[in-house]
């Protein structure tokens, strides 16, 4: 791997410097097998630099997963804002940018939901929920709509939520081939989901 060398970093901007370049590690390595002392030399600092603002490998893990969770909700918010549309493609169009998120960052995507590595310190944060309550807003629109069951929002959330994150981490894992769940295998579970949920 090539190192950086001299990286530039201003006086209080270390933190983002470390994470910055152990999120860079982490999307070319597909995993997060670094060590600390690997990311300091990649940033051009010290060896025990990065202990100034983690203190271990999985607090420096656990905020990666928080940037991811960042990232996922402004696809998700952005998808949800573009015009007027029905709740149908509404949906769609949500669920397609949460599953192209996971495509493009399939490791922080492990990071975030896959690896048990983060839970303790991702669980009881509101940016790992954001993306969830987007969900629910949703779908409470599509209930004042009239075209979602009155059904207890969090519940069908929760269940559209199961759904797309197993078909995300079937499709990072290369399991959704056509000879074994048909043509399609994403839209067509979307579309079943979408006939539990609508009126």
């Amino acid at each position: 791997m090539k190192e950086k060398q001299n990286r530039p970093y201003h006086h209080g901007d270390l933190r983002n410097a470390i994470l910055d370049t152990a999120m860079e590690m982490m999307l070319e390595e597909d995993g997060w097998n670094f060590t600390l002392r690997e990311v300091a030399r990649r940033a051009g600092v010290s060896h025990s630099a990065p202990y100034k603002h983690f203190p271990d490998k999985t607090s420096l893990l656990g905020e990666l997963a928080l940037i991811g969770f960042d990232q996922a909700y402004e696809r998700v918010h952005s998808a949800m804002q573009e015009g007027s549309a029905t709740f149908r493609e509404r949906f769609l169009r949500v669920a397609k940018v949460y599953l192209q998120f996971a495509q493009d960052h399939p490791a922080l995507y492990r990071l975030m939901l896959g690896s048990g590595v983060v839970t303790e310190q991702t669980q009881g944060d509101p940016r790992a929920a954001a993306t969830f309550e987007l969900a629910v807003d949703m779908i409470e629109q599509g209930q004042r709509e009239g075209v979602v069951r009155p059904h207890p929002v969090r519940g069908q959330a929760a269940a559209c939520w199961a759904q797309l994150h197993g078909l995300t981490m079937l499709d990072l894992e290369g399991f959704l081939i056509p000879e074994k769940v048909g043509e399609k295998p994403v839209e067509a579970a979307l579309n079943t989901l979408l006939e539990g949920l609508e009126e």
